[in-house]
């Protein structure tokens, strides 16, 4: 017993990692264990002994108190003091510490968990001793009738737990002593073919069976018990059903009961399927019924198959088949077809020409009483005094043909008809059916345009081919889709092909397009004729020739766009380069061509400035925030003087250097000077080099122009004298009198600077000097005072001279009344 003891201890002995949180601990004890106890299972990695406080055993209710476990304080080892049951407690969770007297945990806690291992101390039993059972004859071979229920108390999924079924004895054995089979791990029972042949034949039975459950499987060994199953056989109810007749829209309460099924055998569960899907169930009884109102028009049939089935959703027998059959109500009035698009008639139809025919459906049963249908046509109603009708409709075929009655050409006429079921007899259901109907004419009309004559058209000689030049319209006044469609052609003025029309068959549309390419010098004009005919043989009197249309296109001269000398254009300055400086010209590729004007578009910085006419590019402002090696583009403008339409543009590269170090010469300083207004012939000279030897005495003239102040240049003009000094001249004839600072820019070679001239504009006198602004003198009467002084003279001289007149005009008046014999003559001397 002490080598068994000391091989379980080791087995039992854990791997312990010292100065580690203690891991949990898994002990496996044998069920029912027969050795002494108590039993050492595993030692416990307690601290030494020199530790002080006492070891506490906890876990589940009652452990630590009653046992069955206990730990050794003196060897440390885990103990179990008595056999265990694993049907009584199959875990038992442990907790080990080292704790003080007042609780406090020294050590700990070591979680143990003891796994108690499964003997085979239990017997299986079944869940009944007898059991009672029905069979039905005509249950199928194989399918389980039956299933027992057995139990064992040991460890499920071990093979202490793992039970088989068999048949011990069946009694009688007649007519065969295999009448039935077991399936051994499911316990399920049923026929044998054997047992199913012999039971098809005649009603045998009943019979007891002696069935015995055992575990361990399929090993030899293990516990068993036995139970007894009596079966009694009864007979086959599965009998086919014939067939159900029901009314379709029966008002009946709902769910409707309509047949039943019966299987006679034991459990058994029902499954109905319908073909078509239909409203139709089964109760667990076996009943059928039908669980809402039936449309025979939606299904007439309906096929019902009903499976008897164990728990496993095996049919025990064949599945019976119910046919259900719908009965007709006269629930459906006729249906007319649906209003199509107008029939044409031509005019002049001669009487029984065919119309239409109504094809009207009833959805009740065919060649029934309910689907029976008579025609009666309502309108239109014969005129008064007309000879018949003018449509005739056949009562039992419904088709539609002409009468007697002339019809004209453009009517729509729309018909109506009555169609009843029933045969038209009391109580049918009726609707009222529409035919249209349109009389058509005959071609007997020509196309015309609407007008006969378009205006001139102009195009420029590059219009593209294909481009549309005008839409022409045409009418034909027949009413038939089909004579309405036209034919046009240019009949005359298009003899190269430099023109081409455009139209759909049905359209009265015609596009006239250009398909060559035009010249002025060719030909500056065309006269198109155009002609329209109807693309059906006109019929009838004289329907006419065809129309034709008059179209003047006159070509345009094109004049090019205008070119510059170059693509684009880049120019180098020092940042340093002043105001006014200039930069190029541009210029056009061809001097004889029209003149040009420049203008700059995207010039942000406002850094550059163009003259209009010339195409010269100055600095406008002092290149402020510009560095060396920068770039700055621009877009130049030209457009054409004459065609201000035409123009042409070219990219300008500005280029920013780094300013020269050379010392910037120095001019001589121009004195405030005076010009008189309006222009004489007098200027200002502007002087020439100072302080720079080499310039002074020629060797490098200098440069003189205007700044590039528009104002300045409006109001001034400047000439060069020689390499030094220029001559400063008035540029119209009359300029504001006050003082003008003109900027003028200097230069020589590579360095451009700028002077300002201050000169005092005045007005000029008789002999062309500045008349002086002369002060007021004492004793002399002010501006004021001299006008009012005028004034009153003048008012003076006005009373005066009216005086005068009004003593003529009375006298005259006075002369006037006298009589003639009054007025002494004047005697000849």
């Amino acid at each position: 017993m002490v080598p068994a003891r000391l091989c379980l201890l080791c087995l039992f002995i854990p791997q312990a990692f010292p100065g580690a949180q203690p891991a949990e601990v898994y002990v496996d004890v044998p069920e029912n264990y027969g050795g002494n106890f108590p039993l050492y299972l595993t030692k416990l990695p307690l601290p030494r002994k020199e530790t002080e406080g006492q070891i506490v055993l906890s876990g589940d209710s009652g452990v630590a108190a009653e046992g069955p476990f206990a730990v050794d304080p003196e060897s440390g080892f885990l103990l179990v003091t008595r056999a265990l049951d694993r049907e009584e407690q199959a875990e038992y969770q442990l907790q080990v510490t080292l704790e003080t007297e007042d609780g406090r945990v020294l050590w700990g806690p070591q979680h143990v968990l003891v796994h108690v291992k499964d003997e085979n101390d239990q017997v299986p039993h079944f869940s009944q001793a007898i059991y009672k059972v029905q069979l039905s004859q005509g249950t199928r071979p194989g399918v389980p009738f039956f299933f027992l229920e057995a139990s064992d108390g040991d460890a499920p999924g071990t093979a202490n737990s793992d039970l088989r079924f068999h048949i011990l004895n069946q009694a009688p054995s007649q007519p065969s002593a295999d009448m039935f089979q077991l399936e051994p791990q499911l316990g399920a029972l049923a026929l044998s073919p054997e047992g199913s042949t012999s039971l098809d034949q005649a009603l045998e039975g009943p019979y007891q069976l002696l069935v015995q459950v055992k575990d361990m499987g399929d090993q030899a060994s293990g516990h068993q018990t036995t139970a007894t199953i009596d079966v009694s056989i009864v007979e086959n109810t599965w009998v086919p059903l014939d067939p159900v007749h029901l009314a379709e829209n029966l008002q009946v309460p709902y769910p409707h009961h309509v047949a039943q099924v019966h299987w006679s055998g034991g459990d058994v569960h029902y499954h109905l399927e319908s073909q078509p899907l239909g409203p139709f169930d089964v109760d667990k009884e076996g009943k059928l019924y039908v669980t809402r109102e039936l449309d025979r028009e939606a299904q007439a049939e309906y096929l019902l198959r009903v499976r008897a089935q164990n728990t496993r959703g095996e049919d025990y027998a064949e599945t019976l088949e119910l046919h259900v059959v719908v009965m007709d109500e006269n629930d459906n009035m006729p249906v007319c077809p649906p209003r199509g698009p107008a029939i044409s008639i031509p005019e002049l139809s001669p009487p029984g020409t065919k119309v239409a025919k109504l094809l009207v459906e009833d959805a009740d049963a065919p060649g029934s009483p309910n689907s029976h249908i008579v025609y009666r046509l309502l309108s239109p109603e014969p005129e008064e005094g007309a000879e018949g009708r003018a449509f005739e409709l056949d009562s039992t075929s419904g088709s539609v043909t002409l009468g007697a009655a002339p019809l004209q050409a453009g009517q729509n006429i729309l018909l109506q008809v009555l169609v009843t079921d029933l045969g038209g007899a009391e109580g049918g259901l009726s609707s009222t059916c529409e035919i249209a109907v349109t009389i058509t004419d005959i071609n007997d009309h020509a196309p015309e345009f609407t007008t006969s004559q378009i205006e001139p058209l102009s195009l420029p000689e590059d219009t593209e081919p294909g481009t549309l030049v005008t839409t022409l319209m045409a009418t034909d006044a027949d009413l038939e889709p089909a004579f309405r469609l036209m034919d046009f052609a240019i009949e005359a003025g298009d003899v190269e092909g430099t023109f081409g029309l455009d139209w759909e068959p049905d359209s009265g549309r015609v596009q006239l397009r250009l398909l060559k390419n035009l010249s002025y010098e060719a030909a500056p004009s065309h006269k198109l004729v155009v002609v329209v005919r109807s693309v059906a043989e006109p019929v009838g009197p004289d329907p006419g020739p065809g129309a034709t249309v008059t179209v003047t296109v006159l070509v345009e001269r094109v004049v090019p766009p205008p070119q510059l000398d170059q693509e684009s254009y880049e120019a180098s300055v020092p940042v340093s380069t002043p105001a006014g400086s200039l930069l190029l010209t541009i210029r056009p590729s061809d001097p004889m061509s029209s003149p040009l004007r420049f203008s700059l578009v995207n010039d942000s910085e406002g850094w550059l400035c163009i003259e209009e006419v010339s195409g010269e590019v100055h600095i406008a402002r002092p290149l402020q925030g510009a560095q060396p090696g920068d770039m700055y583009t621009v877009l130049v403008e030209a457009q054409d003087a004459d065609e201000p339409t035409l123009s042409t543009s070219a990219n300008l590269v500005i280029h920013f250097l780094k300013a020269p170090s050379a010392p910037t010469p120095t001019l001589a300083p121009v004195p405030s000077r005076h010009l008189c207004t309006p222009r004489q012939d007098r200027g200002v000279v502007v002087g020439g080099p100072r302080g720079d030897p080499d310039l002074a005495g020629g060797h490098g003239p200098y440069s003189f122009a205007l700044g590039p102040n528009p104002t300045a240049q409006r109001d001034w003009r400047l000439r060069a004298l020689n390499g030094s000094h220029a001559y400063l001249t008035l540029g119209l004839h009359w300029v504001e009198p006050r003082e003008h600072v003109v900027p003028i820019v200097v230069s020589h070679h590579d360095l451009v600077w700028q002077i300002q001239v201050r000169v005092i504009v005045c007005r000029c006198n008789v002999e062309g000097q500045c008349m002086r602004k002369v002060g007021r003198m004492k004793g002399m009467p002010t501006k004021l005072s001299a006008v009012g002084i005028l004034v009153g003279t003048l008012i003076a001289i006005g009373i005066f001279l009216i005086l005068i007149f009004t003593h003529l005009t009375l006298a005259r008046k006075k002369d006037l009344d006298q009589p003639v014999d009054s007025v002494p003559l004047k005697a000849a001397v």
